[in-house]
């Protein structure tokens, strides 16, 4: 017997969860997207790449001074020198090599972090190398951590720390001897097509290295392990590398450099002052023993 006080059996609980409909606008894209990657793979077929015509295209990129400057980059790691070719090289080959796509994309983004890929894929050969990571929004100036809460801060943040992802990921698709073929046309081009003599040139970096990131004339000389005067061509190539490493954000000036706070300038003061302090003492003793002898 029901009554009129009491409700029939609740089967909501039995009931399967209706699924979310999708957005027309995120559908779009992908299809879009599917549809891009099908014409790219569909003109890579078309139009393969000729590599002697390719490799003359890189030969001929890396006899343009403004490239030599910017290709290749040095920092030390573990007592030894770490050099390569620097993002703008590896942008270069990858437009002249052809039937390339390479790109960053923020993935993600939540509170304090992005989620970030890399990659870069040789569409003729479906060769693909990429790489997720993590970029914090915050940059570290000397002891301190500052939160980035702009927008443009974050997206330049990781801007930077993609380009040098992307880097890598360009020459995980591109055969190692081009790579090295290029480096060693843009050397050959710095050594030929410098207007200014040496001795102009390692005069303006030190002053730049002094202006923009407080590295005095003593702390190149000692990395370098000779005096500014006796600097060679290829020293000059180093200091370059260094230069844009530091400008990329590759490496920190202490990577390099011995760098002296103030304190260590006082406690290095300290200790001459107790020098002479110990020999004046040890002087006056001295002669006060002759003077009790006679």
């Amino acid at each position: 017997m029901v009554f009129e006080n009491e409700s029939g059996p609740d089967f909501n609980g039995f009931m399967p969860a209706a699924s979310p409909q999708p957005s027309v606008s995120i559908e779009a894209s992908k299809t879009r997207q599917s549809e891009e990657v099908k014409a790219a793979i569909f003109m890579a077929k078309q139009f393969p790449r000729d590599e002697k015509a390719a490799f003359s295209r890189i030969m001929t990129a890396c006899q343009r001074k403004t490239l030599a400057v910017e290709a290749e980059y040095e920092f030390p790691r573990g007592g030894s020198k770490i050099n390569g070719p620097s993002i703008r090289l590896a942008e270069v080959l990858a437009q002249c090599w052809g039937n390339i796509d390479y790109g960053v994309n923020e993935l993600e983004q939540r509170p304090g972090s992005s989620l970030v890929e890399a990659y870069a894929w040789d569409i003729e050969t479906n060769t693909r190398r990429s790489m997720r990571f993590t970029v914090r929004h915050e940059r570290t100036a000397g002891k301190t951590i500052k939160k980035l809460e702009d927008s443009r801060d974050v997206y330049e943040m990781v801007a930077n720390l993609g380009a040098r992802r992307v880097r890598a990921c360009i020459l995980g698709v591109i055969p190692g001897d081009i790579v090295d073929a290029a480096l060693e046309r843009c050397r050959k081009t710095l050594k030929e097509g410098y207007d200014k003599p040496l001795s102009d040139r390692i005069r303006e970096a030190l002053h730049q290295f002094k202006e923009k990131y407080g590295v005095t004339t003593d702390m190149i000389e000692k990395y370098l392990g000779c005096a500014a005067e006796s600097f060679t061509e290829n020293d000059f190539l180093r200091l370059s590398g260094v230069w844009r490493a530091l400008r990329d954000g590759m490496a920190k000036r202490e990577d390099y450099f011995t760098m002296k706070t103030s304190a260590d300038f006082e406690s290095e003061a300290a200790a001459q002052f107790a020098e002479q302090q110990k020999a004046g003492a040890k002087k006056k003793g001295d002669g006060d023993g002759n003077a009790a002898d006679k």
